[in-house]
């Protein structure tokens, strides 16, 4: 994250999707949240961006030969993470006291929140019928067309306190170039955030090079919800923002600036949080 690498980390704030999560072998697999703790933890796998650098498989092995296959591949310390705060949940804190817990063990003292503590999950309406967005992601590759997406709990979700806290105190927001139906949707779908961030400044970086995505189904996704895969269609579908970030071949009419979006290294990153963070005036 090049924010980390030109901020203080007492002014970074990182509120992360919840909707993506899913029990497996008995214990909560939270991948966008872990994906932001272990960045911050520099431990995350850059080859992938999930999971942990160097780590096994051995118990994920193990139980594919003992005939208990499972749907992700964990590794072990990963999984080892997904113990740590399912005891936590099973002792009775919220996932939000987990999470707290889980980056003072690992040393990240930026600010880390799931959006709520309830359950929401993401589902995909496809030809074959509906399923969670991990079992269509992960197994069955994003194959089958998706024809609707809910997030199934949403209604009765309420926002984590921590995050209607720092809502309610930060005057700049950041939508980073994430999926911005299943990773940013979810969190815009809570209660109240939508009209809260209308009195932000938000500033988001879009997900696109053009009109292609850099990875994963933003496109079929946002197809399934009646919008067109271009920068336009990512601004109307967030439906908040007062300045998007594109990337230099976009025609995105409305209030933008055009940069260079694409990372493939930590310098990129850093250069494009340095861009950035000048933009809005953080630095």
């Amino acid at each position: 994250m090049g924010l980390q690498k030109i901020l203080n980390p007492s002014d970074i704030v990182v509120v992360a999707n919840t909707a993506d999560d899913i029990w497996i072998s008995g214990n909560l697999v939270s991948p966008d949240l872990d994906t932001v703790v272990y960045t911050l933890a520099n431990m995350v796998d850059r080859s992938k961006w999930w999971g942990i650098e160097g780590d096994s498989f051995s118990t994920s092995e193990f139980l594919k030969r003992l005939g208990h296959g499972e749907m992700m591949a964990l590794g072990d310390l990963d999984r080892a993470v997904h113990i740590f705060r399912s005891d936590l949940l099973r002792e009775g804190r919220t996932l939000s006291q987990a999470t707290k817990r889980l980056c003072q063990a690992l040393g990240v003292k930026e600010r880390v929140f799931p959006m709520t503590d309830d359950s929401v999950s993401t589902m995909i309406e496809t030809p074959e019928g509906e399923m969670h967005l991990q079992e269509y992601w992960v197994g069955r590759c994003g194959k089958p067309d998706a024809k609707a997406v809910r997030f199934e709990g949403i209604e009765k979700a309420k926002p984590s306190p921590q995050f209607l806290d720092a809502l309610s105190k930060e005057e700049n927001v950041l939508i980073g170039p994430s999926n911005p139906v299943t990773s940013v949707g979810p969190i815009l779908a809570l209660k109240s955030v939508r009209e809260i961030l209308k009195t932000k400044r938000v500033v988001a970086i879009s997900p696109l090079a053009g009109d292609m995505p850099f990875s994963g189904p933003a496109a079929k996704f946002m197809r399934a919800w009646g919008y067109p895969v271009n920068d336009q269609g990512v601004a109307d579908l967030l439906g908040c923002v007062d300045l998007m970030v594109v990337s230099p071949e976009s025609s995105y009419p409305g209030p933008s600036v055009k940069m260079n979006t694409f990372m493939k290294s930590k310098e990129d990153s850093v250069r494009l949080a340095r861009e950035i963070a000048e933009l809005m005036e953080l630095i």
